[in-house]
């Protein structure tokens, strides 16, 4: 293959990029300066060295702890659950939330046979009881995924102190039954955060 095939070929691994986007990129890149392109390629290429994964909330950054747990005007009482770090940065993004951060990096899905690891779950008490945490809202996607997620964070966290101890709340209204926090824009997640609904104790499985 051609070195213009052979790339085009990379670019269409990538999610999204159909085989005619993929061209535009590759001559895109083409009419580019050399030294562009070597920094490109010098950023890819250095990409897994120069990043990390926070020990503290599960975030990716070039520093650990990432600069979200480490910023101190950051409300430290107040713990966002997010299913996948392109969530996290879409809640960034849009600037509505000030306070920290837990990324689960899973979800229980029966049709991908996914679950939530005992490891999963420990790392998210370990990160509650360090912080003293108050309130903990559960971002997981409006589809069943996201349902059960949040009920099966639901039962872990009451057993870990109750609604006496700690608040457990739930985005609502806002984002579309079957929808997506990384692509819902910065109103519909304002207004699915300021509308979050406290779980009540009749919420279970049964």
């Amino acid at each position: 293959m051609d070195p213009i095939g052979r790339l085009i070929s990379w670019f269409t691994k990538f999610p999204g990029v159909g085989n005619k986007s993929a061209r535009r990129m590759v001559f895109f890149l083409l009419k580019q300066d050399t030294s562009m392109l070597r920094e490109f390629g010098q950023s890819i290429a250095s990409l897994k060295d120069d990043l990390h994964t926070c020990e503290e909330c599960g975030n990716i950054s070039d520093s650990n702890p990432c600069p979200i747990c480490r910023d101190p005007l950051r409300d430290r009482s107040t713990l966002c659950v997010v299913e996948n770090i392109d969530d996290l940065v879409s809640f960034e993004q849009a600037g509505i939330y000030s306070g920290l951060y837990h990324v689960l990096g899973g979800r229980v899905s029966p049709f991908e046979d996914e679950d939530l690891s005992q490891e999963n779950l420990d790392f998210l008490r370990e990160h509650i009881e360090s912080l003293n945490t108050r309130e903990v809202i559960v971002a997981t996607n409006p589809r069943m995924e996201g349902d059960l997620t949040y009920f099966t964070l639901l039962e872990f966290l009451r057993e870990m102190g109750g609604p006496s101890r700690l608040k457990i709340s739930r985005l609502a209204f806002g984002l579309p039954i079957g929808g997506s926090i990384e692509f819902a824009d910065r109103m519909t997640l304002h207004t699915a955060l300021e509308s979050r609904v406290e779980a009540s104790d009749e919420a279970s499985w049964s």
